[in-house]
């Protein structure tokens, strides 16, 4: 693996993960999902968070998988964001007394479609590198 490659496909990821999230958790979903804190400090660990997600996604794809194009990522992504957000809400449900399947459900689906896209991204930069 390229370390060039695993950075720029990582961070390229990790922003488009962000964004994601803040337009389907911050602006699409807002009324179902609890809102961080406004705060600097918050908004950097979340941005942390995706970065890291798109770390390990690049690292999955250019390390394991050889997955160097937006289809086979975004394919893979799916896969990854469902039994992601399968296992996180499995957890939530079991541990949050005010936790409810509808949310859940629509978490797993808003995960699977985030990180299809996350997916396309990291496989797109990984061959456009390649």
């Amino acid at each position: 693996m390229k370390t060039k490659n695993f950075l720029a496909a990582g961070i390229a990821g990790g922003i488009v993960d962000f964004l994601l999230g803040w337009l389907f958790y911050g602006i699409l979903f807002k009324d179902s999902f609890d809102q961080p804190e406004e705060n600097s400090q918050a908004m950097l660990f979340i941005f942390l968070g995706c970065l890291t997600f798109g770390l390990f996604l690049a690292y999955i794809f250019g390390q394991w998988a050889q997955i160097s194009t937006a289809s086979t990522g975004a394919k893979a992504g799916a896969i990854i964001g469902l039994f992601m957000g399968l296992y996180f809400n499995f957890f939530h449900i079991a541990m949050h007394a005010e936790a409810t399947y509808q949310v859940a459900a629509l978490d797993v689906a808003i995960s699977v479609v985030m990180t299809a896209i996350v997916g396309a991204v990291v496989g797109f930069v990984n061959g456009k590198m390649g």
